[in-house]
């Protein structure tokens, strides 16, 4: 089995609306039994919450139902998962920090590096911003899944 890991900085936006729609494009093609999708921040301040309401709201109107509860990134995650997936620079970045090795590193990718559509060099944080931004980032996670799911 093929395990992913989305993260981002708090783990109440982005990563978990990857998770979702990544769960729910692995659902569409019967390979959820294939792959196993999870989600985790690089913070704990929102450990246990639910998914920002703003980003639960949009994602419903999609069809995606966000459920998962906020957490850290943990370091088994570097050896439990076959990819660590980041949103942004910033993510990227702290988490090569903590990789345990150089194996664990390889694991980092970006998440649109994905995109087969969208432009995108990073998947922007919409929790300060408006309708728009959320609308914005399910767009690039809804084509970099897609792309994700191809690569696979």
């Amino acid at each position: 089995m093929k395990r992913i890991l989305f993260v981002c900085l708090g783990n109440i936006c982005r990563s978990c609306t990857a998770e979702e729609i990544m769960r729910t494009i692995l659902q569409r093609e019967g390979l959820d039994k294939e792959v196993e999708v999870d989600s985790a921040g690089l913070i704990s301040y929102h450990q246990g919450e639910q998914a920002d309401p703003r980003m639960r709201s949009h994602a419903s109107r999609r069809g995606y139902h966000i459920t998962h509860l906020s957490r850290p990134v943990r370091m088994t995650d570097f050896y439990d998962f076959d990819l660590i997936i980041g949103m942004d620079d910033s993510n990227i970045s702290r988490l090569r920090d903590l990789a345990p090795s150089l194996e664990e590193e390889s694991k980092i990718h970006r998440m649109t590096e994905y995109c087969i559509n969208k432009v995108a060099d990073h998947v922007p944080d919409p929790y300060y911003g408006g309708a728009q931004g959320f609308e914005n980032v399910i767009d690039i996670l809804e084509d970099a899944c897609e792309g994700l799911l191809k690569s696979l």
